[in-house]
């Protein structure tokens, strides 16, 4: 049962978050018309440190914050792998998401799917990648719930039953009510609460935990005989077995290759106001990496304190350490914090996916003529269905039925990459070809993980050599083999090709391309 302090620390970091979502409406531009750019976008007006705090609030999430000190837990030095994936992951957006926003902003693009409509021409295509993007995002979304729901059971604030499930949904309920009214613009103030309290708290638990177990030196030296009574055999603290050096860095890659695909990271970055907000950005974004590592450090110092968690329950680690090493009243703002982390990603999670269902599904097939205001009506609604299915999900499945997708959904959103990432550069990829190459790249995929038992590392055999990779990386390689072959195969045969009705931009993009306020000289 958790103490009144801990329950009045909590709550007050929630509902004072929540408080501060009402000031999202200054960010908004009096007079106005109703827009997706408006609603979903922030009129794509966001600064560099705006575009910072939106970037990292959504990059990194509250359940990434649990979960990697839970894996590292589990498995030893094999948990970092979220360290490199995160360093990786910005040259990635660095080179990307700003030649995105420029081609984006010429033409009134807002999601993926609306890119890959104009530039391959092919309805099925963009209809495609919309789905997936939709499909990635939901169970990434439920995560976040689940995210919440460990911090909750592990702080005692979670009573069985629909009580528990009651303080849950009123976490969210006020972040639907923000979102529903001001968009992208709530998580955006959001952020700015988040980034405060998260960097905020993860120094007070280290310093704690430097306190209370004697230093750097005591923790690792108490760590390890714990971690190889629970761990895989050969488990290390301090590095990793030559068998598993293809499985981290194939997974590191691949997720970073993942990332800068899903809606939600989309949509954070055409918000910003420019291609040079966007580098600024990316290039600050490892504040938020040392951030992660010093949270996988947390998994270490939880083995030394002696933490033990449930059967299959390693993200609650961190919350369990904190309980133990820190006064009530800290250890409530510490969950708060985490809690809060969960706010930013569910909105953008939860705008990103209404976007591309009013924009690529809606309006493309069903209602063509609906105007920008009924657009954002129905998008504003669809947002609010998509918290409430991820609700749902998470209290009507198990906790690891949302992992579980959620591993699928990194593979899937993969599949997207050679249309949309390498579409940026080259249209030499036939648009038949792209799209056979996604069906086969998304059933290899899928059959890889459920093969493994929903690991995303899967064995894989190349005439003599045997390794362990992650299975969207394999996917992607023969995505891009369908593709490569089938544009040969069509172009041979003079199937022909769709109009390009996108307006590109030069490789490499301008430095100083499309600013908010129109085209730059």
């Amino acid at each position: 049962m958790a103490q009144g302090a801990t329950v009045a620390a909590f709550f007050a970091v929630v509902v004072g978050a929540s408080l501060f979502a009402a000031t999202a409406r200054r960010l908004a531009v009096s007079g106005d018309l109703p827009s997706l750019d408006g609603w979903a976008l922030a009129d794509r007006r966001l600064g560099a440190g705006w575009t910072w705090l939106v970037l990292g609030g959504t990059i990194f999430t509250a359940y990434t914050f649990i979960a990697v000190p839970g894996l590292v837990y589990g498995v030893g030095a094999f948990g970092f792998f979220a360290v490199p994936y995160t360093v990786v992951v910005c040259p990635v957006i660095f080179l990307l998401l700003p030649r995105f926003w420029v081609v984006a902003r010429r033409n009134g693009y807002v999601t993926a799917a609306d890119f890959v409509r104009g530039r391959f021409g092919s309805p099925a295509l963009a209809l495609v990648i919309a789905l997936t993007g939709i499909l990635a995002t939901m169970p990434y979304l439920a995560l976040q719930l689940v995210g919440v729901r460990a911090v909750l059971a592990a702080a005692g604030l979670h009573p069985a039953g629909a009580r528990g499930d009651l303080v849950m949904v009123a976490v969210f309920a006020a972040l639907a009510v923000a979102t529903y009214r001001h968009g992208l613009r709530a998580p955006a103030v959001i952020a700015v609460v988040k980034s405060v309290a998260v960097f905020g708290s993860v120094v007070a638990v280290a310093a704690f935990a430097l306190h209370t177990l004697g230093g750097p030196g005591a923790i690792f030296d108490a760590a390890a005989p714990r971690l190889a009574r629970h761990a895989p055999p050969g488990a290390s603290l301090t590095g990793l077995e030559p068998n598993q050096y293809a499985a981290y860095s194939s997974l590191a890659l691949g997720s970073a290759l993942a990332l800068p695909m899903y809606p939600h990271v989309l949509t954070a970055g055409f918000a910003a106001s420019g291609p040079d907000a966007l580098r600024r950005a990316a290039v600050a974004l490892p504040a938020w990496t040392m951030v992660l590592g010093v949270f996988g450090l947390l998994g270490v110092t939880a083995l030394a304190a002696g933490i033990h968690t449930p059967p299959g329950h390693t993200e609650e680690a961190l919350p369990l350490l904190v309980n133990r090493l820190m006064p009530p009243a800290a250890a409530g703002l510490v969950f708060g914090s985490i809690a809060v982390g969960a706010l930013v990603p569910a909105a953008v999670m939860s705008i990103s996916a209404a976007t591309c269902f009013v924009r690529n599904i809606h309006v493309e097939f069903f209602d063509p003529t609906a105007t920008p205001k009924r657009q954002v009506r129905t998008a504003r609604w669809v947002s609010i269905a998509a918290k409430a299915g991820a609700v749902a999900f998470v209290l009507g499945l198990r906790a690891q039925d949302a992992i579980d997708l959620q591993l699928l959904g990194g593979v899937w959103i993969l599949q997207t990459f050679p249309a949309v990432a390498a579409g940026l550069y080259t249209r030499w990829l036939h648009q038949g070809a792209l799209l056979a190459g996604w069906g086969v790249g998304m059933a290899a995929g899928t059959a890889l993980v459920l093969r493994g038992g929903f690991s995303q590392v899967v064995p894989i055999t190349i005439g003599s050599h045997a390794a362990r990779l992650y299975a969207g990386l394999v996917a992607l390689a023969v995505n891009m083999a369908v593709a490569v072959v089938l544009t040969l195969v069509l172009d041979r045969l003079g199937v022909p090709r769709r109009r390009d009705l996108t307006a590109m931009v030069p490789s490499p993009a301008p430095a100083s391309g499309l600013q908010a306020g129109g085209v730059a000289a």
